[in-house]
């Protein structure tokens, strides 16, 4: 039931960090990864370490954020292998900033990355999807439940994702694709990395009121991503998992 032989899936942001720990673990449950990302040397780093662990990988350059990119990207991948099974839309980015000192240009960066390049994905994939049924998974945030002051464009952007999701979950029922989303907590990464640099007591805070008392690791996206893009979830569309160690709980 869970397992992906046979199965291509394109994870866009999957060259590092919480996009890396869900292509590993699509991967190992026997998917051939597709990682799509803007660093080139990053992305051919991320494909060696999965194949020297006996994994099925490879790599697109691109940037998400442009339709004529994200044409391209989908180009480039149906010459290569033809089919799409599962699409990760997990290319994400902040600024940390109050909403009155983040200008226009800021806010536009981050809601391309994260919720526009969403949009262009799915729109990309439906028809390659389609054929076989097909699963898509978006990836959202706490911030997609809760406000803070210094994530303006990222919260509207998560936010964003979750009801991105229930839309495309009604509209391609029919078509036999579901679309889910994962909301991740305090994962370690580059990403919160720079936050716990920037906001002094963020890791303190963060271990205090997550009831598992820890910082969560990509690896732990991985299990919910092979539930998500597997035939387990065939009668599981448009919902929002939190895989946040009990964060928007407690």
């Amino acid at each position: 039931m869970f397992y992906l032989t046979g199965k291509i899936a394109l994870v866009t942001g999957g060259n590092g960090g919480i996009g890396l720990g869900m292509a590993r673990g699509l991967a190992q449950a026997g998917a051939l990864v597709v990682l799509a990302g803007r660093d080139a040397e990053k992305s051919r780093a991320a494909v060696d370490a999965l194949r020297a662990e006996g994994l099925q990988a490879d790599a697109i350059e691109a940037d998400v954020t442009g339709e004529a990119q994200v044409a391209q990207l989908f180009e480039e991948h149906g010459r290569r292998h033809g089919r799409l099974h599962i699409l990760v839309n997990n290319a994400g980015t902040t600024v940390r900033k109050l909403p009155q000192d983040m200008s226009l240009a800021e806010w536009n960066h981050v809601m391309d990355t994260n919720l526009t390049s969403a949009f262009l994905c799915c729109r990309a994939a439906h028809g390659w999807l389609k054929p076989e049924g097909g699963k898509v998974i978006n990836i959202g945030s706490m911030m997609s439940i809760f406000g803070a002051p210094y994530a303006p464009s990222y919260g509207a952007s998560k936010g964003g994702i979750v009801q991105f999701t229930r839309s495309i979950a009604t509209a391609w029922a029919a078509d036999r694709i579901q679309a889910n989303a994962i909301l991740p907590g305090w994962i370690d990464t580059e990403l919160t990395q720079g936050a716990r640099a920037q906001v002094p007591g963020l890791h303190e805070r963060v271990l205090a009121r997550t009831p598992a008392a820890r910082w969560g690791q990509p690896a732990d996206l991985a299990g919910t991503a092979v539930f998500l893009a597997s035939a387990a979830s065939d009668f599981v569309t448009g919902t929002a998992i939190p895989v946040d160690g009990g964060y928007s709980i407690a």
